[in-house]
């Protein structure tokens, strides 16, 4: 068999014209500005990644930061109204105080002050039982002449008495 009716050289022939038309019209170095394109493309997203994880990481730690502040404003917020809240139940225990000692003084008064009604109202009914007494006692024992003579000796004070 001859060399040109083998379809093996034939194909061989016909890559190496393929070859050499991609040679010629240089479709290596085309291929290889897309892939050096394609390369300096990836480079630039993964460099914008870089740069983006960066300031992520930054803004994540301010971001913790603020919540740190936060956290300890809340502590000093809650420390502030414990120490309110036991303030104002020091002042309120103390009003509480002051009322109930006015209140038993307002009480002590008052006992008093009834003591001494009660006592005035003994007395009166004293005295009206004694004055009630001294009337039965005088009316029993003063005749007309005793009668007389106690109005002649209390005429004869009167001048004296008036001055």
């Amino acid at each position: 068999m001859s060399l040109f009716q083998d379809p093996t050289f034939w194909v061989g022939v016909g890559l190496i014209g393929f070859v050499a038309i991609l040679l010629r019209q240089k479709v290596p170095a085309m291929i290889a500005a897309t892939l050096d394109k394609r390369a300096d493309a990836i480079a630039k997203e993964l460099e914008d990644a870089r740069k983006l994880r960066e300031e992520m990481q930054a803004l994540l730690a301010q971001y913790q930061r603020k919540q740190r502040d936060a956290e300890k404003e809340a502590e000093a917020i809650v420390a502030e109204a414990k120490d309110e809240a036991k303030r104002y139940a020091k002042e309120a225990r103390a009003a509480i105080e002051t009322q109930i000692v006015r209140r038993a003084k307002q009480a002590e008064e008052k006992i008093a002050q009834a003591e001494s009604q009660a006592m005035a109202e003994i007395r009166a009914l004293a005295a009206d039982a004694a004055v009630a007494a001294a009337e039965k006692l005088i009316a029993a024992r003063m005749d007309e002449a005793r009668a007389a003579k106690l109005v002649q000796a209390s005429l004869k004070d009167i001048p004296e008495k008036l001055n």
